[in-house]
């Protein structure tokens, strides 16, 4: 008798679990049915991710990652996780992942030619300089006299262009690293980055750097929005986006950031 409940349980499950699979939001829409496959960086840096070990969750954008698996109904060891370039994953054409999380800024541009998920971080623009510049002012005026570098294909161009006006014009690099590399070198005194990154290049990767100074997410009518990338046309995207309006309203996105940006504050506004 206990034998014949055990497969009529069995039997429950296995119904229960089919039902669920079709009536999935993402049933039949990833590249592994059943699993979610989720894209970073190679490698991926704190605060996003801690000790480039996306599975651990922890990690601004590992923790964000599980939690919209999760609100997809994934279990964790159904996330796979993959790495890809920055300049790699953003080229049109077919994917090796569902999604891609590596603080991708949403933009019309880009939007043309893949697919963004609604924003789920609204970075704040901030402020890096030298070592020969960290008595800077953190007023407009001040920074328009420094000299300026940036990643060419960043949103830190045109902020560099609208909003702070340098006086020379910025140098432009191929990748951050140049940029990074130019910075330790002296050859250029500041450069944007979003807080959290300018945070961690000063306290681990440019020695004698310091973040002098943030500008306010809203107090640009184009604010700097993070998205999840995916396959342009990617049917996924609906998907995504309920689980980030769920997640939102849950306050479960915000305290997430809490837990892992919390310590990107502090640095004083710079006003215009």
């Amino acid at each position: 008798m206990a034998k014949t409940l055990s497969l009529a349980a069995m039997t429950l499950a296995l119904t229960t679990s089919a039902a669920f699979a079709a009536g999935h939001c993402a049933a039949d829409k990833t590249l592994t049915e059943g699993k979610l496959t989720i894209a970073t960086g190679n490698p991926a840096y704190y605060p996003w991710v801690l000790d480039d070990a996306p599975e651990s969750g922890e990690g601004f954008e590992a923790a964000v990652a599980y939690a919209v698996a999760g609100e997809m109904g994934f279990a964790a060891e159904d996330v796979v996780w993959v790495r890809s370039s920055f300049d790699e994953a953003i080229q049109p054409g077919a994917k090796n992942f569902d999604v891609n999380i590596q603080q991708y800024s949403i933009s019309a541009a880009r939007d043309e030619i893949v697919d963004f998920s609604m924003p789920y971080y609204t970075a704040p623009m901030a402020v890096l300089v030298s070592p020969n510049a960290t008595d800077t002012e953190p007023t407009l005026d001040a920074l328009r006299d420094l000299k300026w570098g940036a990643m060419g294909s960043t949103t830190a161009v045109p902020k560099l262009a609208n909003v702070i006006q340098p006086t020379s014009d910025p140098l432009l690099y191929g990748d951050n690293a140049d940029v990074n590399a130019a910075m330790s070198a002296n050859q250029i005194d500041a450069a944007l980055f979003d807080l959290p990154t300018a945070l961690f290049l000063s306290a681990v990767m440019i020695e004698g750097s310091k973040v002098i100074g943030q500008f306010a997410p809203d107090a640009s009518d184009n604010p700097d929005q993070f998205g999840m990338l995916m396959e342009e046309g990617n049917p996924l995207k609906s998907c995504v986006d309920d689980a980030l309006v769920a997640l939102t309203e849950s306050g479960e996105l915000a305290a997430i950031e809490a837990t892992w940006l919390q310590d990107t504050t502090g640095v004083p506004l710079i006003d215009f």
